[in-house]
């Protein structure tokens, strides 16, 4: 049997393709800090868009990462939001199309650029305080917001040729979100939309290289400068560890170097939730958040004014990093010690008690 959308997305489905047929100058932004997912998806779009005759461009609130700037047929197509032409493409755009979020602190500066146009809505995460206003497609069942495009192009286009662009993009979306299929987000529908992806011409093996095989010899002097604050609370399931902002300056990192250290404290035997800290540039205290049981770490993150999955989350702090991390801390330390009540242990868990699964990678 082809694969068939979920009935349950139809409606909204159908209503945005209306939307990007009526449009013919569409800008496509994500939160910030684009992650796989986010980025995967704009490309996605946006070479299917350019195929159609339209004209689309990525204006993101903070740049276009180097990580995935594999996946640009073209590094035009990304403008940077602060520029005259981020104005200029707003101000003839007839459609705006947010991916991979619906809150408007996630799109920063997007806001004001977007205010007056139009809006689509594509997301996986659960509804936040604060959204994008506009005709949305949010289903957090899906794997990723990756998986809600592939459904939209496939409602619109099932039988035709798509850009290379666009299955590549789609395919790192979910290959990101579900952390190389081994989350508990890597549902059967997500491995049947890959499995078309793949007969659409994507390379896993080449594709899996560029995304984790290789990193700069930095990422990996400032993995060892982290793992040297690692700190576990095995009363209670807890691990954390912290980006010197000594070793972030002088091995003049970014954003994308910090990808994925989070998993570290995530993995010691016996941890229920990984925390990983970090100064921004602002003088914020950033803080990711992961969990390998039960514990709502998208509800945690929320009371520090983040947001995120259930077991990947992440939050930014107006605080001193020793300050933040005091507070995040005891926070988790609470919410592990309820979340063993509710389940009637008794006790919170010693090591080896570790629930396994996660919902994404991604913190958005």
């Amino acid at each position: 049997m082809s694969y068939q959308p979920p009935p349950h997305r139809l409606e909204a489905l159908d209503g945005i393709l209306k939307a990007l047929d009526r449009s013919s100058r569409i800008l496509l932004t994500t939160h910030l800090n684009a992650d796989g997912d986010g980025a995967g998806s704009e490309v996605a779009l946006a070479a299917w868009l350019r195929s159609r005759d339209k004209e689309a461009w990525i204006v993101n609130p903070t740049p276009f990462p180097d990580s995935f700037g594999f996946l640009l047929p073209d590094p035009d197509w990304s403008v940077d939001a602060g520029s005259n032409r981020a104005g200029e493409l707003s101000r003839a755009a007839d459609l705006a199309v947010v991916l991979d979020t619906a809150e408007k602190s996630r799109i920063g500066r997007l806001n004001p650029l977007i205010k007056d146009l139009p809006r689509v809505v594509v997301d996986h995460h659960p509804p936040g305080p604060d959204p994008v206003e506009g005709f949305s497609l949010q289903d957090p069942e899906a794997s990723a917001t990756g998986e809600l495009l592939f459904d939209l192009l496939h409602r619109a286009e099932p039988d035709r040729a798509w850009p290379p662009a666009t299955a590549l993009g789609l395919y790192v979306a979910i290959l990101t979100d579900t952390g190389s299929f081994r989350f508990s987000n890597a549902s059967p529908r997500a491995h049947r939309v890959v499995a078309e992806l793949l007969e659409r011409g994507v390379d896993p093996e080449r594709t899996h290289r560029v995304v984790y095989g290789q990193v700069p010899l930095r990422k990996l002097r400032l993995l060892r400068a982290s793992l040297e604050t690692l700190d576990v609370d095995p009363t209670c399931g807890l691990a954390w560890m912290t980006v010197p902002t000594s070793a972030y300056n002088e091995l003049s990192a970014t954003s994308d170097d910090v990808e994925g250290l989070v998993d570290y404290p995530r993995m010691v035997d016996g941890v229920r939730v990984g925390l990983l800290f970090r100064e921004t540039a602002r003088g914020e205290s950033k803080v990711s958040f992961r969990s390998n049981g039960e514990v709502d770490v998208n509800g945690l993150a929320r009371r520090f004014g983040g947001g995120g999955h259930r077991k990947a989350a992440g939050a930014v702090l107006d605080r001193p990093l020793d300050r933040a991390r005091e507070e995040v801390l005891a926070a988790t330390r609470e919410a592990l010690a309820g979340e063993g009540e509710r389940r009637g242990e008794g006790r919170v868990a010693e090591p080896g008690e570790a629930q396994g699964g996660e919902q994404g990678r991604g913190e958005s």
